[in-house]
């Protein structure tokens, strides 16, 4: 019997899929994922922009989107009892050739220089101060500190007018040393200083806390080699500890500020502005000028709140650029 040449059939792997007439299909390529689609530069922050993207929502809906707004509504004037009329620039020139406004932003300028560079000096030196003592003290005293910073500032407020009555704390403290009774809160001269004092008293325990934790952050190796160098507390103070915190006081400075200069609560309950406007802040203009019986109060007021929102925007700019430091941008 003769042997029949049969062609040889083409042969194939284990796991290829075999196509039709028993041919391999050429390898298909592997779909992209989603991942693989988004560029390099955001898949490699991909995690932290999905983190930050609800507080980012929360912003634009709550903060973003009602100050543009307001921008738009400061163009009309608004009344509760008709339609709102376009009136462009108008109640701009009204705020700015107001001069009760620019005496409530002066007066709001000498309450934020009263109050926060006395609150930065006292922090540092107390949180210097707490920095050295053992655990369980340090424990004790940061608690103490704390505690007027969870008080109201209405309490606060009538506090301290009980103690600047003709019969209170403070007359009875001047007077050991032979000064007579003072009018604290009805004097032009010592009204804001009067207000200025509950001011500092309430941000102070803040302010240490937010100065303790930079301390302690500074490497211990810094503090022995000035100890053995014969370096004494003010020395290693001005020439370690302030460098080291320059982003700390630079945040505490731009906050304190943006604060102070809008302070409203102390000066309503306290001296409602008085006397003669020499509390009457920014905030607490622009609540007396809504107030007002005028047909105009609410754009006049809105109006006011934008301008000194530039104003203080302004002011913190400034501050980030006079103040030389490495940091400012994280601060």
């Amino acid at each position: 019997m003769s042997m029949i040449d049969t062609p040889a059939q083409p042969t194939t792997r284990a796991g290829d899929p075999a196509g039709p007439g028993g041919t391999s299909p050429r390898r298909r390529r592997r779909p992209r994922k989603i991942t693989e689609q988004v560029p390099r530069h955001l898949r490699a922050h991909l995690t932290a922009y999905l983190m930050i993207t609800p507080m980012v929502v929360l912003l634009g809906i709550f903060v973003i989107w009602p100050l543009v707004y307001a921008f738009y509504l400061s163009f009309f004037e608004m009344s509760f009892y008709k339609d709102a009329e376009f009136v462009g620039f108008d109640f701009y020139k009204y705020v700015l050739t107001d001069p009760e406004f620019y005496e409530s932003l002066w007066v709001g300028l000498k309450f934020a220089l009263m109050v926060v560079p006395t609150i930065l000096v006292l922090a540092l030196l107390f949180a210097s101060f707490i920095a050295t003592l053992s655990k369980r003290m340090a424990a004790f005293m940061k608690t103490t500190v704390y505690v007027p910073a969870v008080v109201s500032s209405v309490v606060a407020a009538i506090i301290f007018v009980f103690i600047y009555q003709d019969e209170g704390f403070a007359n009875w403290f001047i007077g050991l040393f032979g000064q007579g009774p003072l009018a604290w809160l009805n004097t032009a001269s010592t009204a804001l200083p009067a207000v200025a004092i509950p001011a500092i008293w309430l941000g102070f325990g803040v302010s240490t806390l937010i100065m303790l934790a930079g301390i302690l952050d500074i490497p211990d190796s810094y503090f022995e080699s000035a100890r053995l160098d014969g370096a004494n507390f003010w020395q290693r103070t001005r020439y370690i500890t302030v460098p080291s915190l320059r982003s700390v006081i630079l945040f505490l400075l731009v906050s304190g500020l943006t604060l102070t200069i809008q302070e409203f609560q102390l000066p309503l309950v306290m001296t409602n502005g008085g006397p003669v406007n020499a509390t009457n802040t920014p905030n607490l203009y622009i609540f007396n000028s809504f107030r007002d019986a005028t047909p105009y109060a609410t754009s006049y007021s809105l109006t006011a709140a934008l301008l000194l929102f530039l104003v203080i925007g302004t002011i913190s700019l400034i501050i980030f650029r006079v103040v030389s430091s490495e940091k400012s941008s994280d601060a």
